[in-house]
């Protein structure tokens, strides 16, 4: 063996729209294992894996890296869906399968020992949401949420989260993921003059729609999912989306500020929260092997071990399901950058 391999399944395309920088942070990280000596001198190497139909050809890839390239453990997917494909095969394989980028808990709830999530789950992320709803005061309260399957999950957890403040949105519309005339559906919503509206969407979407609200006249208050927080929302929403507010599933460490300037310097483009956090997962498995040696069930017990472990993009607590504990605060974009408010 002249090589240590370490799964990854999503896009190997620094270009990718979706997931490129998550593959430059996973890359940045193993490089920085490389250079402070790999694996008692043997490097450790990326083996990347995806489809573009995931649960189509997907599981395919996945088996491939377990059963063909022989890694040792596996970082992805780069969503909910994707992470869940993946969480299938490594139920078989017994193999350590970190999520850096799902914040659907149900990943953890199928009990599958193998599986760790490193994104506090919606279930922390709602309720905080919720509780700045409640303090925005009268007025007509709209939901907006797509149909995609990480919208309906955290859409799930707030209506909870609501529920609990004996709140209920006036009015909820639904949308396609990617639905390409949104003038319909912006009409519907501006309509009861609403105080305040909830998006519930990925980061594209999101952007689309919060531009749409502003350019139609809307100056209340918005809300969003964590993907608010995403670069790409704030890169094509603009000026729009100035304000707007959301739960911070991220908490910036000692550490982040030069793992930016890294990631700048070699991809000449800062990194987004869900890069920080593969970023981390890359660490957190190198230590793990590291600590554990090449056997894969030693390799789980060692992530489940180094908890608590502190990385750039903070605190990572396993509860008893594998899923990361760490508090959720809202945050807001501000200058194009998502910030905790003072």
């Amino acid at each position: 063996m002249d090589e240590i391999r370490i799964g990854y399944f999503g896009p190997g395309d620094p270009a990718d729209p979706e997931g490129g920088d998550l593959w430059c942070a996973a890359q940045l990280a193993l490089d920085e294992a490389n250079a402070a000596g790999g694996y008692h001198g043997k490097p450790f190497r990326l083996v990347a894996a995806w489809s573009e139909n995931p649960w189509g050809t997907g599981v395919a890839q996945v088996a491939r890296m377990v059963y063909r390239e022989k890694v040792w453990a596996i970082v992805g997917g780069i969503d909910g869906p994707s992470t869940h494909l993946a969480e299938q095969v490594v139920v078989k394989s017994r193999l350590t399968l970190l999520g850096p980028a799902s914040t659907d808990k149900t990943a953890n709830l199928a009990n599958v020992p193998w599986m760790f999530s490193l994104l506090p789950g919606d279930h922390l992320g709602a309720p905080v949401l919720a509780g700045a709803i409640e303090s925005i005061g009268k007025g007509p309260l709209v939901l907006v949420s797509a149909d995609d399957h990480d919208s309906r999950h955290f859409t799930s957890e707030l209506e909870k989260g609501l529920s609990l403040r004996h709140l209920v949105p006036q009015y909820h519309f639904q949308c396609r993921q990617g639905m390409a005339d949104l003038d319909p559906l912006v009409e519907r919503v501006l309509r009861p003059g609403p105080a305040a509206i909830v998006i519930a969407a990925g980061a594209n979407d999101s952007a689309r729609l919060v531009k749409a609200v502003r350019e139609g006249g809307f100056s209340g208050t918005v809300l969003g999912g964590p993907s608010i927080a995403r670069k790409s929302f704030s890169e094509q929403a603009k000026a729009a989306a100035e304000g707007v507010v959301f739960p911070l599933v991220w908490d910036p460490q000692d550490g982040f500020g030069e793992f930016e300037r890294e990631f700048r310097a070699r991809f000449d483009r800062p990194p987004d929260y869900a890069a920080a956090q593969t970023y981390d997962a890359v660490r957190l498995l190198v230590a793990a092997i590291r600590k554990a040696g090449l056997n894969r069930a030693r390799i789980r017990d060692a992530v489940e071990q180094i908890s608590p472990w502190t990385g750039v993009a903070g605190t990572i607590t396993w509860d008893a399901l594998g899923a990361n504990t760490r508090a959720v605060r809202l945050g807001v974009i501000r200058d194009g950058r998502p910030v905790a408010p003072p």
